[in-house]
């Protein structure tokens, strides 16, 4: 029996790239996934929404609850969570893939997208968990997993896009500081990150466009790392900042090349690795 039967997970950001793959991997394993995103209509550089994100995951196999919430607002993290709970009767899993990136230097970087990535890649982080903690103490096999890099210091992280790497480096302290807050209530919490850029809206409309995209992993190394991070109890998996490669090679799967957007094409390092 697959391990996500009927377990509920909660996405925030997934009616798109990163977060909705995640979503119809999990989907095909029986999971109740919770779309926890903003987009209720097209954006046409985007693509997606809520809605066709949980057509999807009801194609892949899964039952889907799409939520429109903007983790900036508390009192809609609040509402999107009572109306998981309602729907599914719990929440077992937590998935922080929700995230906003500008990579620019201090004097390149407005007062006001500062303070949009740390309303939604800290403070949204740390709020979406806080209200979902109480249905995690009681979920079947609980985890959290927040999508962020192992905290590297070297200062050319730091020299580039300080704004955004603070907020990444703080998701990730947070994903440890839960490890160990939640401990004794049988809860774990990680980390996962990328070891190459991945091919998604971001990278094709922000950071490098086709070329770097060409250069890069399908979303699909980052859904089967999740699969396989949440298939293990929460016991013996917790207070860790994975990387994909790691996860997939401790599982005995060391040929990547299908995860190539151009298989067999030189492939760009991602930030922070």
């Amino acid at each position: 029996m697959s391990p996500f039967l009927n377990r509920t997970v909660f996405i925030t950001g997934a009616s798109r790239g990163i977060g909705k793959a995640i979503a119809l991997r999990l989907a095909k394993e029986g999971a109740n996934i919770v779309i926890a995103a903003k987009s209720v209509s097209e954006d046409p550089r985007l693509g997606g929404t809520i809605y066709s994100a949980a057509e999807e995951v009801e194609a892949a196999g899964g039952k889907a609850l799409a939520v429109q919430v903007d983790i900036r607002q508390e009192e809609q993290i609040e509402a999107a969570v009572k109306q998981a709970v309602d729907h599914f009767g719990g929440i077992d899993v937590v998935i922080n893939n929700a995230s906003a990136i500008q990579l620019t230097p201090t004097e390149q970087t407005d007062a006001k997208r500062f303070d949009l990535m740390q309303q939604i890649n800290v403070r949204g982080t740390f709020l979406v968990v806080k209200h979902c903690i109480p249905y995690l103490k009681k979920g079947m096999n609980p985890h959290i997993l927040t999508l962020s890099p192992p905290i590297n210091l070297d200062p050319k992280w730091m020299g580039g896009h300080i704004a955004y790497t603070i907020t990444k480096y703080s998701m990730s302290m947070l994903a440890l500081g839960w490890a160990a807050e939640l401990k004794g209530a049988g809860v774990a919490s990680n980390a996962l990150w990328p070891k190459t850029t991945i091919d998604t809206a971001a990278v094709r409309n922000l950071l490098g466009g086709e070329a770097l995209a060409k250069m890069s992993r399908t979303t699909d190394i980052i859904a089967d790392s999740v699969y396989y991070i949440l298939s293990k109890t929460a016991a013996q998996c917790s207070g860790n900042t994975f990387v994909d490669e790691d996860v997939l090679a401790a599982e005995g799967i060391t040929d990547l090349n299908k995860y190539s957007v151009v298989p067999g094409a030189e492939l760009y390092k991602d930030l922070f690795v």
